[in-house]
């Protein structure tokens, strides 16, 4: 599994609006302008984000962007899925129900499941409050 721009970026915005939560809406350009990250690609992603009910939006004077929800209540798994869809590794696990022909002799399964088990675990535990507090620590966030 590979996090693309979108996902990547996504994240960036989100804890964009998430350090500026206090500050109303803001604007796609100040986003852009802080985070390094082009306005156009920003307009590409905000709706993805806006209708999966993680941002709010506000059109005209005083337009902008806010998070939709407190920072503590948007995980990164959210955001992820999102942005790239389904998370799985492999291709027998994109659907609810594993359709493929092999299941029942596939040795090796288990591992993708597991593997899909623990970041989907992993990623749920993350919420954007959790990265504020753990920036709060740092001199530099990727």
């Amino acid at each position: 599994m590979k996090i693309s721009t979108k996902g990547r970026y996504a994240l960036r915005l989100l804890i964009d609006l998430a350090q500026h939560n206090d500050s109303g809406f803001i604007t796609l350009k100040d986003i852009a302008d802080r985070q390094n990250i082009s306005k156009k690609y920003l307009e590409q992603i905000v709706p993805i984000l806006t209708k999966s009910g993680i941002v709010q939006s506000n059109r005209g004077f005083q337009g902008g962007y806010k998070l939709a929800k407190n920072p503590d209540q948007i995980l990164v798994y959210d955001v992820l899925v999102a942005t790239e869809g389904n998370l799985s590794c492999v291709a027998c696990l994109d659907t609810e129900v594993n359709v493929c022909p092999r299941k029942e002799d596939c040795t090796t399964l288990y591992i993708y499941e597991g593997l899909n088990q623990v970041i989907e675990t992993y990623l749920k535990g993350i919420s954007l409050q959790d990265i504020l507090n753990r920036e709060q620590s740092f001199d530099y966030v990727i």
